[in-house]
């Protein structure tokens, strides 16, 4: 029999992060209501943490405490043998349902139904009186209580402070967690804390731990086949147009125009799909303007400077495509153009798709037909980005409301191997998904899934350390 999941109180000062702390623990962007006004939440709610189809943590989401000075005062008035007596004497009490309200419902949840409380605490406010009164009533209930320390990455944070105050007052366990940005293995860490203060659930906290930690190896794989998936999209895209009809520029420049915007067309769908893997809402507004949605992450993609870089990272000389014989132009931003380009990314996969994609080239060279594709180094860009987004979105918080920033970094040069890794999709038209071949049927060939595997393998593998508690 599985055991009863674990209930945990969720407690702290008004507008401390209590709301967002369980939006990003639960990976659930809907949850409750994350605002900058004070007493957000004003009744206790639950939401629960999921695994492998069970509940593994029921989670109580409380009001803040807004008067905890005055409610001390008022316990330390009440009769009772011991602390919790008090607690309990004040609960069934007038001023329960009264002046004390909100904290009734706080000290109720972590009486009544919790295991034990994770003390939110927003680092950022200096240590006054009414924080101290809120961490001495909570120790009167009798229930371990966990300090969870947020908002440590702002400049404002007094973490140093906050340190010394807990100590005094005999919580020695504490983790430091940034609900909008959590570190590399916090949750972990987190869940491995409250095992020291609730030694007989050690064993089903540490299989809460593997659990998250395998979840987060899915979503890894995931987030690389999206990255793979859409590489070979692009990789495989061809675009033919009579040689008369190119000769004319305007034409010419529509052709080029309406080309880069399917090559967007897989980017943005591929960063929708990144944020559905990572639990986030494409419709959100603060990720409707990431830069990496935005058009300046696009443009990137046909910078005549950037893709000067990433050719010689892929060992073709300051021309793009100059290593495979090709007519390319770096003003044409990344594509390549004309019956030479094609021959060239046609016999490159000519030995894994037979020689008839080569056969249909020629054809068109005779008939005159233009064909326009993307070299190499727009699939570098566009890994190296989209790699990027997958890896801001592993660590941000489900609370989150400002806008993601990625730093801009140094194209990864082991992404160089990925690229090479799509080369027999230059022979498989077919290959790109899109309404161009959803007659065909072709996106679940198994050759087309081999090499999206051996792509999704390479992702992985740059995609950096697993997520791991600290020390482990």
């Amino acid at each position: 029999m599985s055991p009863e999941p674990l209930h945990i109180a969720i407690v702290g000062h008004t507008n401390a992060g209590k709301t967002s702390l369980l939006r990003t623990l639960t990976r659930n962007v809907d949850f409750g209501e994350v605002s900058d006004r004070p007493g957000t939440t004003r009744h206790a709610e639950a939401i629960d943490l999921r695994l492998d189809g069970r509940v593994a943590v029921r989670f109580i989401d409380t009001p803040g405490l807004e008067d905890s000075v005055a409610l001390l005062d008022y316990l330390q008035q009440l009769p009772g043998e011991s602390r919790p007596a008090r607690v309990r004497a004040f609960l069934a009490g007038p001023e329960a349902r009264a002046s004390f309200e909100q904290e009734a419902k706080v000290l109720r949840a972590l009486m009544d139904e919790a295991d034990a409380a994770m003390l939110v605490i927003d680092t950022r406010e200096p240590v006054l009186p009414k924080f101290r009164a809120e961490i001495e009533i909570l120790t009167w209930c009798a229930k371990p209580v966990l300090p969870v320390l947020n908002f440590l990455r702002d400049g404002a944070s007094r973490a140093a402070d906050w340190h010394q105050t807990l100590l005094e007052s005999g919580l020695h366990a504490r983790v430091e967690f940034d609900a909008v940005a959590p570190f590399n293995g916090a949750e972990h860490q987190l869940y491995g804390d409250l095992a020291t203060l609730l030694p007989a659930r050690r064993q089903q906290l540490a299989g809460i731990v593997d659990a998250l930690a395998q979840q987060a190896r899915e979503r890894r794989q995931a987030a690389c086949r999206v990255i793979a998936s859409t590489l070979i999209d692009v990789a495989a895209m061809r675009r033919a147009l009579p040689a008369e009809e190119f000769a004319d520029q305007a034409r010419q420049k529509a052709f080029v125009r309406a080309f880069q915007d399917d090559v967007r067309r897989h980017a943005r769908r591929a960063a929708d799909e990144l944020l559905a893997v990572f639990a986030f809402r494409a419709t959100d507004a603060e990720l409707a303007e990431l830069p990496q949605l935005a058009g300046r992450w696009e443009d990137d993609l046909f910078n005549p400077e950037l893709l000067k870089a990433a050719g010689k990272r892929l060992g073709l000389g300051a021309m793009i495509g100059a290593g495979l014989g090709a007519v390319a132009d770096v003003a044409m931003a990344g594509l390549s153009l004309g019956a030479a380009t094609t021959l060239g990314a046609t016999i490159g996969g000519a030995a894994s798709g037979g020689w008839r994609p080569l056969w249909r080239k020629l054809e068109n060279r005779l008939n005159g037909v233009q064909e326009l594709t993307v070299e190499d180094p727009v699939l570098l860009l566009l890994a190296d980005h989209l790699l990027d987004l997958a890896r801001a979105l592993e660590q941000r918080g489900h609370a989150a409301v400002a806008r993601l920033q990625v730093a801009d970094a140094q194209v990864d040069d082991g992404l160089q191997d990925v690229v090479r890794a799509l080369s027999p999709a230059r022979g498989h038209p077919d290959w790109e998904r899109g309404a161009l071949r959803a007659a065909m049927g072709a996106s679940g060939s198994a050759e087309r899934q081999a090499v999206e595997a051996v792509a999704a393998q390479r992702l992985l593998g740059r995609f950096g350390p697993p997520a791991v508690a600290q020390g482990a």
